[in-house]
């Protein structure tokens, strides 16, 4: 049995949380394969939101089997805040939740180091979430790093001691003021929540399942365009985010890759700095704020809002072996008359259809073509086949445009707020 990829093909928020909360009735393992508390996965169900940054969005469902991944970064502090805000809910999480030993531990001292990075670079700055997950994963790449496996090690204090004293030299070259007892206190006591988990070798525990016949859903964080290799370079975050990044962060083969399901807003958000060639920095983009409620699940800042990128869509699409669309916040676009939609760029003087290498020291000026809107409320539909003319015309052109099905519209946040499509497009 394959894996099959469920990923953000935009700058996140694209809706990941509450899309595997609907599809992962289909599958019997839900497992996170990258990023860490910098991820806030939204869903809601039954008039009440809830809010995962760790822990899969498969744990609500009672027979399925949540894995955080070794390529994830765990806070245990925020993990146990999360399992705090679970628990009213009854949820058995320790026996339907694995963690990775090879999962790399955020210090409270990675979070200082990030914090006083981000101070320090001023105007500069890449609107880091201040999680400590940059510093994390250069610790992981540069062979310092703290696993979760290390806690069951005798000589886990002795570690810690010494990659906290490294964190202390890098943070006195700072102009940088800080309290880590507390901090650390507050570390250590989260640790021992790990005891109540079953921290397992979760390369061998994905293929095992697969091999059994389980369906196995690999979530993302983030989204294509924040990954490390392939993204808006340097504004960014520090993993890998696309369908390759499931391979490592969960030690699976590319050859074990099934479908993959690429998430995207029928318009464009952005949260933090760095460029974003269709951002409305007007009316406009403030009532796609608003009709939207766009602002960060971890952050809590404003997104910036904008129309839709194909070119960059495209590129996405191209990078993550896409399958499948989903297309999240239909609903949201109901308010406009007319939408746009970016089909190319002016980019040094050319006009192109494809993201160029630098997209932050160049202006790449959005080449619009402008469709009818739908000004009808969809909150309520519960049916594919009842969706206004144009926005079937919207679906049809995007459709054709990126070459690739759209087989789910998101129309509300919560669950039920899901119309399931049949794809009229196939590939030539």
């Amino acid at each position: 049995m394959k894996v099959d990829v469920l990923l953000g093909l935009q700058w996140g928020d694209e809706g990941k949380g509450k899309v595997v909360d609907v599809l992962t009735p289909k599958y019997d393992v839900i497992a996170r394969f990258q990023g860490g508390p910098n991820a806030g996965h939204t869903l809601e169900f039954d008039g009440i939101k809830h809010v995962l940054h760790t822990i899969p969005s498969g744990i609500f469902h009672g027979d399925k089997s949540n894995v955080v991944g070794n390529g994830v970064v765990i806070d245990p502090i925020i993990f146990v805040k999360e399992i705090e805000a679970l628990k009213q809910y009854d949820l058995p999480i320790n026996k339907r939740l694995s963690i990775s030993r090879k999962a790399h531990l955020i210090l409270p001292t990675h979070r200082l180091l990030d914090a006083a990075s981000e101070k320090a670079k001023g105007k500069e700055k890449i609107g880091s979430t201040l999680k400590g997950i940059g510093p994390t994963y250069m610790d992981k790449t540069g062979r310092n790093g703290l696993r979760i496996g290390d806690f069951e090690s005798p000589n886990f204090n002795e570690k810690y001691e010494a990659l906290k004293n490294k964190h202390l030299q890098i943070l006195a070259q700072y102009d940088f003021e800080y309290e880590l007892e507390e901090l650390e206190a507050l570390w250590f006591e989260a640790m021992n929540e790990f005891k109540n988990y079953k921290l397992v070798d979760s390369e061998h525990t994905i293929n095992d399942y697969r091999k059994e016949g389980k369906k196995v859903l690999a979530e993302g964080a983030q989204g294509t365009l924040l990954d490390i290799d392939f993204g808006s370079y340097p504004f960014v975050t520090s993993s890998n985010t696309i369908t390759a990044g499931a391979c490592t962060g969960l030690g699976v083969a590319p050859n074990q890759i099934g479908s993959v399901y690429g998430i995207f807003k029928a318009y464009c958000t952005r949260v933090g700095s760095g460029p974003f060639p269709t951002e409305l920095n007007d009316s406009t983009g403030e009532n796609i704020r608003k009709a939207g409620n766009e602002f960060g699940a971890t952050t809590g800042r404003p997104r910036r809002c904008g129309w839709i990128d194909l070119p960059a869509l495209k590129y996405a699409i191209m990078i993550n072996g896409v399958t499948e669309l989903i297309m999240t916040k239909a609903d949201v676009l109901s308010y406009f008359e007319k939408i746009k939609v970016c089909t190319a760029y002016v980019y040094r003087g050319e006009t192109i259809d494809y993201l160029p290498f630098d997209v932050v020291g160049e202006e790449l000026t959005p080449v619009y073509e402008e469709l009818n809107g739908w000004s009808e409320d969809l909150t309520d539909l519960k049916d594919i086949s009842n969706i206004p003319k144009n926005l079937n015309d919207y679906i049809e052109y995007l459709e054709k445009v990126l070459e690739t099905p759209i087989s789910i519209v998101s129309v509300g946040p919560d669950r039920s707020q899901t119309l399931v499509r049949k794809s009229k497009w196939t590939v030539a």
